[in-house]
């Protein structure tokens, strides 16, 4: 039976997104793992009720825009150029490996190439949350290992963040004739981006502290909480709307901007609620996109993609901190935590299925290797420990100034 009452999205979404988010934590697994089986259960592929699926993606939406609110909340300029010497060419080089597995296996079961090469991209991403969660309960997040994989992750995201500005103008390639009418699209999009970012950053950043701090002469948490949301939303409506950018851009540039002033720890904290609320619906929202008939119609299509993920994107990992002469316990560890795919990866993908650059087959078998990756990736870390003998991580040398 369908309903179309927003209130029963929520109440379903969050007591079934925490009974499964409990259970996944009894069982030592990540909580997105429960969030992600929560929306299974109320998606249109398995029996009993079904969450409205026109509304569930808007709430979605609403989780995109305040994660990347919150991923500019936590970018960290300084900690990624004390790492840029490793992080950089090693996320460049797992992204590679990934891209290029990805794409051949998915020529491999039929898909063409330019969505087989999306395939592989969606691989190579690995996930903010459960990377940042995972360190922090291994008390490793302050220790080169951290870092390390802090901001490899962060070159990651920012790499995302310009495929999805990209992405639709490769869908339009066949639109705008030829190669020169690309060229001049692709140079007018990234001129209004870099328009929009100079204006973030050359007024935002002064504006933004002046408004913060008239803000909190209020007094009121309530207000403070709420101008941090209007301005997140704000600038990612600007962003969209007038500079032609996404949500995601626009909520990820906020959250830098805000990061930079005296009161951004402040604001995060303000904001981090909500946004975990808006998190799970999205991760709710998601899985009830996948198809559970998805792990028995094509087995050998689920483990070559979870296979990319564990097996290729570790090797990678493994093999630059080794060039790096990192010790083998940290760069297992390392490539431990990177082992896995999520909010990204599904932006990514359904951004992929809306352009119908990728079906929703092979949209199936993204969410399906990420649930598993998400799932198995506390057994990585055990493997990493095994494996790496207990080697204390080396520390990071400060750049020179």
């Amino acid at each position: 039976m369908h309903h179309d009452n927003l209130i029963l999205i929520l109440v379903g979404g969050f007591v079934l997104a925490f009974l499964f988010g409990m259970l996944a934590n009894r069982l030592k697994l990540s909580p997105i793992v429960g969030y992600l089986v929560a929306g299974v259960v109320v998606g249109p592929f398995t029996p009993g009720w079904v969450a409205d699926q026109s509304l569930a993606p808007q709430l979605a939406e609403i989780g995109v825009i305040l994660l990347m609110f919150g991923v500019g909340l936590h970018f960290s300029p300084k900690e990624l150029m004390r790492v840029q010497s490793i992080a950089l060419p090693g996320a460049i080089v797992q992204i590679a490996v990934a891209t290029a597995l990805g794409w051949g296996t998915g020529l491999l079961m039929g898909m063409s190439g330019p969505e087989a090469a999306i395939f592989g991209f969606s691989l190579s991403v690995a996930s903010t949350v459960v990377l940042l969660r995972a360190i922090e309960g291994r008390g490793q997040l302050k220790t080169s290992i951290g870092q390390i994989a802090v901001g490899w992750l962060l070159v990651e995201d920012l790499v995302i963040i310009i495929a999805l500005v990209l992405l639709p103008l490769l869908a339009n390639m066949g639109e705008m004739g030829g190669g020169a009418a690309i060229a001049r699209e692709i140079a007018w999009t990234f001129a209004k981006i870099a328009a929009f970012l100079a204006l973030m950053f050359v007024v935002g950043v002064r504006a933004m502290p002046v408004i913060l701090v008239w803000i909190a002469h209020t007094r009121s948490r309530e207000l403070f909480t709420l101008g941090v949301l209007a301005i997140a939303l704000g600038i990612a409506w600007l962003a969209y709307a007038v500079f032609g950018a996404s949500f995601a851009l626009g909520a990820f540039v906020a959250g830098l901007v805000l990061n930079s002033t005296p009161l951004g720890h402040n604001a995060a904290e303000r904001s981090l609620p909500l946004r975990d609320a808006f998190a799970v619906l999205f991760f709710v929202s998601v899985g009830m996109l996948f198809d559970p008939s998805t792990l028995i119609r094509e087995p050998i299509g689920v483990i070559a993609t979870l296979a990319i993920i564990l097996i290729g994107k570790s090797i990678a990992a493994v093999a630059v901190t080794s060039l790096f002469k990192r010790e083998r316990g940290e760069g297992l560890t390392i490539a431990a935590s990177l082992a896995q795919i999520g909010e990204f990866s599904f932006i990514l993908a359904g951004l992929g299925v809306t352009l119908e650059l990728i079906s929703h087959d092979t949209n199936n078998l993204i969410l399906a290797a990420a649930l598993l990756s998400i799932a198995l990736n506390p057994f990585m870390f055990k493997l990493a420990d095994r494996l790496g003998g207990g080697t204390k991580p080396k520390p990071i040398e400060e750049p020179a100034a």
